[in-house]
């Protein structure tokens, strides 16, 4: 019999061949997939839609910030007769602080983003997408699910090789439709045309980090930092699968197998 899955980190490379990958961990088992990218965009977005006459750098406290109570109260006005929660506003606020100035966002803050999200979530069936990336992160994540009473219950690395990455990212391109978001290969999954989304017809685009010499910089990210991270999960107990990024042939079929065939000696018991 299958073992319940409450939650799943999914890591790999930066441009590995995550996201084909986590669709079939959210297809297969009806998981959710969080993302860190998405849960950034989703609180910036709270925060640029009230920010308008709000002087951010009153809340700046040296390098921190001021209480989180006085944050949210300020914004309250800020946020009547919108969507936005003051609390959601708040935590926009904070990463817009790093994310305008070009910066990494710290742990602290990323904690936060990811905490709120996850909770908001439910806590349990979803796979964790570009968290955790630090060995605090990691610790967090730990001390987070096990509030939570839903633990990790694997972490689902894909491998693959830096050449095979840099050719690979080089040449994606993705639909800029964020109801969308479908991605595309030059090569290997073309855009029709070359040009436009197979889903929705509109004209496809290159992210703007996927050159050459940013691509390389990720790479040594996830060696000196979300390895070291993942190492930590791995100590609390928590097994790890390796999924192959790169497959002799490269369908949807392929990659399904190849996760399935690599999570059942830990799922099936």
């Amino acid at each position: 019999m299958a073992k319940q899955i409450r939650n799943i980190v999914v890591t790999g490379k930066s441009g590995a061949g995550k996201q084909p990958r986590i669709d079939v961990l959210c297809e297969a088992y009806g998981l959710t997939q969080l993302s860190t990218g998405n849960i950034f965009r989703e609180y910036l977005g709270a925060w640029k839609t009230v920010r308008e006459g709000v002087d951010a750098t009153a809340f700046y406290a040296g390098d921190g910030f001021v209480p989180d109570a006085d944050i949210e109260a300020a914004l309250a006005p800020a946020c009547a007769g919108t969507d936005v929660s003051p609390a959601a506003a708040a935590l926009g606020l904070k990463a817009s602080r790093y994310v305008d100035g070009g910066v990494f966002v710290p742990d602290n803050i990323t904690n936060e983003l990811l905490a709120s999200a996850f909770n908001a979530a439910g806590g349990k069936g979803l796979v964790l997408d570009g968290y955790p990336r630090t060995s605090d992160q990691s610790r967090f994540l730990l001390d987070l699910v096990g509030q939570a009473g839903t633990p990790l219950d694997l972490i689902v690395l894909v491998d693959n090789e830096d050449e095979a990455i840099v050719g690979r990212t080089t040449g994606r391109r993705i639909c800029p439709n964020k109801a969308c978001a479908k991605v595309f290969h030059v090569q290997y999954k073309p855009a029709r045309d070359g040009k436009f989304c197979t889903a929705c017809d509109t004209e496809v685009i290159q992210r703007s980090d996927d050159t050459e010499a940013k691509i390389r910089t990720r790479l040594a990210e996830f060696q000196n930092k979300a390895l070291p991270g993942i190492r930590v999960l791995e100590a609390a107990g928590i097994p790890m699968v390796h999924v192959p990024g790169n497959l002799p042939v490269f369908t949807d079929e392929a990659v399904k197998a190849s996760v399935m065939d690599a999570l059942a000696p830990v799922l099936e018991g």
